[in-house]
């Protein structure tokens, strides 16, 4: 991933579509075809494919192109793209923007995989299992972002196994719809429950101030890291 402080809402505002894909050194060139997310696109603006952040590099008729190194492709489901494909696109959230979604870095935790989707009448619910990294962050009626996607933690069947609820919304205007039982997906936990983890369960943290040392016990018993 590339070093950035932008964020995004995990809001998908188009559907894009891989163009060409060329090797570079020991990372990949994607062109993507995209429109909406041109108005106002810069060299060196950040986008988000599919969750990850990317810088664009070019911006040429009817699209741009990012480049993605290695590390990113071990990361993400980036090494996988094909021509044709289609990956859910949102621009840098601007100062004074809407918060529709929740705060997402563009930093994928890990790959999942999707275990099961079941059409529920007017839904569809989506079963993916959790990377390690977004397991201790990962709770009920909580945020987490799927391809770039913010969405509401449904429920918590299985350890390690997350399912979210999929209106026909966003069925229709992402590329969610896509998916596939085995289909791999970018995974980034809750920013704010990253934080908290950190404050309350790093190794070495101790510096809570006395006033506070209850409630932090008991966060820490809460989140298993008593």
């Amino acid at each position: 991933m590339q070093e950035t402080r932008l964020v995004f809402t995990g809001i998908v505002e188009e559907v894009g579509t891989i163009a060409a894909v060329e090797p570079a050194g020991n990372g990949v060139i994607f062109t993507l075809h995209a429109s909406r997310v041109l108005d106002g696109m810069g060299l060196g603006d950040s986008v988000s494919i599919e969750g990850a952040c990317l810088t664009v590099t070019s911006i040429i008729e009817g699209g741009f192109t990012v480049q993605a190194i290695g590390t990113t492709l071990e990361r993400t489901t980036f090494g996988g793209f094909r021509v044709g494909q289609r990956v859910n696109l949102e621009r840098a959230l601007a100062f004074g923007a809407r918060l529709g979604g929740h705060l997402v870095a563009g930093h994928v935790d890990g790959v999942g995989e999707v275990t099961r989707i079941a059409p529920r009448e007017e839904l569809t619910l989506i079963d993916f299992t959790l990377p390690e990294e977004v397991i201790g962050v990962t709770v009920l009626h909580g945020s987490i972002t799927l391809n770039g996607i913010s969405l509401t933690v449904n429920d918590l069947p299985a350890p390690g196994i997350c399912q979210v609820s999929i209106i026909p919304y966003t069925w229709d205007h992402t590329s969610i719809g896509d998916l596939r039982e085995g289909t791999a997906v970018n995974v980034e936990g809750d920013m704010i429950g990253k934080f908290v983890r950190n404050l309350l369960g790093a190794p070495g943290r101790t510096s809570v101030p006395g006033e506070l040392q209850a409630d932090a016990a008991a966060i820490r018993q809460a989140w298993g890291y008593a």
